[in-house]
C-alpha cells in the first residue's frame, strides 16, 4: 500500500512537473499563431496579387486589352493580364501573370471609363477588411499578454512569484538535521570562543545583562578563502539553539530596483518574529563596498541594500535581539559605516591554520579514508605550510583519487605526496620533446638552487629537486621551513635571494649563458630586494626608514595617482641598492657552487639520472656521504647523455620561469624555485 502511494505521488509529481511544460507549449502556439496572423493580415500574405507595376504601364496595357479583370480596394489595384508581360522585379526582368498598382493620390476621374471601354470586370472591395484589421490591432497586445504570462510562470517555478520577488530569500536551518558543530571545526580556537559567547548570549542573556552587558549587533569573520569562514557559520547553526537564517550577499540583488531593501526589511522581520535569532551573509562585500567609491561612480541599488542593512543593524528602531553574523575575504573594501562598533561589533580574524590546527584538520578529513600504516599526518602537516583548510581537504581527496587510480586499499604516503606536488605546482606534462643539452642545462639550473639551498646556514631545509615538468615549471626544488615564520630577519633573506640566484648562477658558471627559465626567479628577486630597502629599511644606506607607500584599491578608486613623496636623486639611490643587493645575491650563489662544485656537479648528473632526488641525498652530497645506489636504467639513462658544454634554452612561451615564493607576500611558508 505504502509503494502504491508512493507510485500515485510519483505520477502526480511527474504531471504536476509536465502541466507548466504543456501550459507553455501552448502559450508559445498561440503566440506563434498570432504572430503569423498579424503578419499575413498586415503585409497582404494571402490576397491575390502579383508584382508592383507602375501606374501608367497599367493603364498601357488596359488600352491594349490585355487586361482581364481588377480588384479595387481602397487605393490599391490588382489584377490579372490576358498575355504575361515582362515586368522589373528586384531590378530583374520577370514574366508575371498578376500585377499590383495603386492610385495617384490626385484621383483618376477617367479609369473606370477607361476599363468598362476595354471590357475589364471589376470587382470592388471595402477600404479595410474587419477581420483582418481586428487581428492587427490585438495581435501585438496579446503577444505582451503571452510573453508576460511565460514570464510570471517562470518566476513562480523558482519560487519568485509576483508578490515573492521581494521576500527574503534567507533559508531557516534546521536545528534537528543541522549536525555540523564545534568538534567539527580544527583549530580556529579563538573564533570558537567569540563564537561560543555570542551563542550563551542568546541562550541566557541575563547572565550578561546582571553586568550591564549587551549582547553584540553584529559578529565579523574576516580571514583568506578557504579557512573556514562559512563552516564556523554552520558549526554555529548546529551549536546554537536558537534560529538560525543563513543567506548569501548576492542573494539581496536583482534587476527591479528597491528588491535588495526590501528582502533586508523582509529577513529582519521574519528573524524578529523568532527572536532571539542569528542572521549569517555569507560574502557580505557584495552589497557592503563603501559608497561612492569607484572609477564609475556608485550603484544606487546595492547602495539602497546597504542603507537599509546599516539601518536594521543599529538604526532609529533597536535590534536587541537579533545578532548578524558575516564573513568576508575582502574587509579592505567594506564602508566604515558598516564595521564601526554598535554594527560589527567584533572582527574574528580566522587565519590560516598553524602546523598543529593543521594536523588536526587533516585528523577530521581523514576520518572516512582508509590511510595506510606509513601515513604520518603529523610529517603531512609539516610539509604543507600556507595551506588553508580547504586545500588540506583537496589534498586528502587527490590522494584518494590517485589511490583508486593505482587500485590501491588505502592511501599511502606516496599518494599524498603526489597529490601535494599535483596541487602545488601542477599535473605532470607528458609527452614533451626536451633534448640532452636543455635537459642538461635544467639539472645544473635546479642543482644551482639546491646546493645553495643546502649550504647557506639561513636557508629552509631542501625536501625534493625535480627536473619532470609540472604545470607552468621544468623544474622544480622544494624547501620546507621546519617552523612556522611570522617575522623573517635580514640574514634569512639574503640567503633566500642567494637561493634564487642559483640557477642564474649555475648557467654562466658552467655554460657561460643565460636563459629564459630564470625569468620569474629574477623578477622575485628585484621584488623582494626593493621591499627590504623600501619597506623593511634593510639597506646599507636606507637604514630604518620605509620609503615606500602602501597602495589603495584601483577598483575602489583610491591612489590611482599619487606619486612618491620622494626626489629622483634618491629614487635612484634606492636603484642602485637594489641592484647592489642583488648583485650580491648572485656573487654569493656563485661562490657557494664554487666551492661546492663536487657536490653541484654530482647533484647535476643524478637529476639525469633519476630526474628527481629527495632533500636527504642533496644533503648526503654536500657532506660526502654515499647516495642510494642507481639503477641499471638510471645509470643506461645517464650515461647516453651529451656531455655538458655550451648552450641555452631556446626562448618559448612554454619556457617557464622561476615559481619561487616571496616570505613576505606568499601565504605559503613553502619554498620552491622552479626553472
Amino acid at each position: 500500500m505504502a509503494n502504491e502511494n508512493k507510485q500515485s505521488e510519483a505520477r502526480g509529481s511527474k504531471q504536476s512537473s509536465g502541466g507548466p511544460s504543456r501550459g507553455h507549449l501552448i502559450v508559445w502556439v498561440i503566440a506563434v499563431s498570432l504572430l503569423v496572423l498579424w503578419a499575413w493580415g498586415y503585409f497582404g500574405v494571402g490576397a491575390a496579387g502579383g508584382p508592383d507595376i507602375p501606374y501608367s504601364k497599367f493603364r498601357q496595357q488596359v488600352q491594349e486589352k490585355n487586361v482581364t479583370e481588377v480588384v479595387v480596394q481602397g487605393n490599391t489595384v490588382r489584377g490579372s493580364f490576358k498575355a504575361p508581360v515582362t515586368v522589373q522585379v528586384d531590378g530583374s526582368a520577370t514574366e508575371a501573370q498578376k500585377f499590383t498598382t495603386h492610385l495617384p493620390s490626385f484621383g483618376d476621374e477617367q479609369l473606370m471609363e477607361l476599363l468598362s471601354n476595354n471590357s475589364v470586370e471589376v470587382v470592388t472591395k471595402p477600404t479595410s477588411d474587419f477581420p483582418w484589421s481586428l487581428i492587427i490591432m490585438l495581435s501585438p497586445v496579446l503577444l505582451l499578454f503571452a510573453f508576460g504570462y511565460l514570464f510570471l510562470r517562470r518566476m513562480q517555478s523558482q519560487g519568485q512569484g509576483l508578490f515573492s520577488v521581494r521576500k527574503s530569500k534567507a533559508k531557516l536551518f534546521d536545528r534537528d538535521t543541522e549536525d555540523t558543530t564545534f568538534e567539527d571545526v580544527a583549530g580556529a580556537d579563538n573564533a570558537k570562543e567569540e563564537l561560543r559567547e555570542v551563542i550563551a548570549f542568546l541562550k541566557d542573556p541575563q547572565r550578561f545583562e546582571r553586568l550591564g552587558g549587551k549582547v553584540p549587533k553584529g559578529v565579523l569573520m574576516v580571514g583568506p578563502p578557504g579557512t573556514g569562514k562559512t563552516l564556523l557559520a554552520r558549526a554555529v547553526a548546529g551549536e546554537a539553539d536558537v534560529p538560525f537564517y543563513s543567506v548569501s550577499g548576492s542573494d539581496f540583488m536583482e534587476m527591479f530596483v528597491g528588491v535588495g531593501a526590501s528582502r533586508v526589511r523582509d529577513m529582519f522581520e521574519k528573524a524578529k518574529e523568532d527572536a532571539p535569532a542569528i542572521i549569517f551573509v555569507d560574502e557580505i562585500d557584495s552589497i557592503g563596498r563603501k559608497r561612492g567609491a569607484g572609477l564609475g561612480g556608485g550603484h544606487d541599488e546595492r547602495e539602497q541594500t546597504l542603507n537599509q542593512l546599516l539601518s536594521e543593524l543599529d538604526g532609529f528602531e533597536k535590534n536587541e535581539t537579533v545578532v548578524v553574523m558575516a564573513a568576508t575575504n575582502r574587509p579592505d573594501i567594506l564602508d566604515p559605516a558598516l564595521t564601526r562598533p554598535g554594527r560589527f561589533d567584533r572582527q574574528i580574524t580566522v587565519d590560516l591554520p598553524t602546523r598543529e590546527s593543521r594536523a588536526q584538520i587533516l585528523e577530521i578529513h581523514a576520518r572516512n579514508k582508509p590511510l595506510s600504516d606509513d601515513v604520518d599526518l603529523d610529517e603531512i602537516a609539516r610539509s604543507t605550510p600556507g595551506f588553508s583548510g580547504a586545500d588540506l581537504e583537496n589534498l586528502l581527496n587527490e590522494a584518494a583519487l590517485l589511490a583508486g587510480r593505482y587500485d590501491r586499499d588505502a592511501i599511502t604516503m606516496g599518494d599524498i605526496d603526489e597529490a601535494r606536488d599535483k596541487v602545488m605546482m601542477g599535473l605532470k606534462r607528458e609527452g614533451m620533446a626536451i633534448d640532452g643539452e636543455e635537459r642538461r642545462l635544467l639539472a645544473y639550473h635546479e642543482a644551482g638552487h639546491a646546493i645553495v639551498a643546502a649550504t647557506l646556514e639561513h636557508a629552509d631545509p631542501i625536501h625534493k629537486v625535480t627536473i619532470v615538468p609540472r604545470g607552468k615549471a621544468m623544474g622544480v626544488t622544494q624547501q620546507m621551513p621546519e617552523k612556522e615564520k611570522y617575522l623573517y630577519r635580514r640574514e634569512y633573506l639574503i640567503d633566500r635571494l642567494a637561493v634564487i640566484m642559483g640557477g642564474r648562477a649555475a648557467e654562466e658558471l658552467i655554460f657561460d649563458t643565460a636563459t629564459s627559465g630564470a625569468e620569474n626567479d629574477l623578477k622575485q628577486v628585484r621584488k623582494m630586494a626593493r621591499k627590504m630597502v623600501l619597506d623593511w629599511g634593510m639597506g646599507d644606506t636606507f637604514k630604518h626608514i620605509a620609503m615606500g607607500e602602501s597602495q589603495g584599491s584601483v577598483f575602489l578608486g583610491e591612489e590611482l595617482s599619487k606619486g612618491r613623496d620622494y626626489s629622483d636623486q634618491t629614487a635612484r639611490e634606492l636603484d642602485e641598492e637594489v641592484r647592489r643587493i642583488t648583485e650580491a645575491a648572485f656573487r654569493r650563489a656563485v661562490d657557494t657552487l664554487e666551492t661546492h662544485r663536487t657536490a653541484f656537479d654530482g647533484l647535476a648528473e643524478l637529476l639525469l639520472a633519476r630526474e628527481e632526488v629527495p632533500g636527504s641525498d642533496v644533503l648526503a652530497l654536500v657532506n660526502g656521504d654515499p647516495v642510494s645506489e642507481l639503477s641499471d636504467a638510471e645509470e643506461d639513462a645517464g650515461a647516453a647523455l651529451p656531455p655538458s658544454g655550451d648552450g641555452a634554452v631556446s626562448n618559448e612561451d612554454d619556457v617557464p620561469s622561476d615559481e619561487s615564493v616571496e616570505p613576505s607576500e606568499s601565504s605559503s611558508d613553502g619554498r620552491s624555485s622552479a626553472a
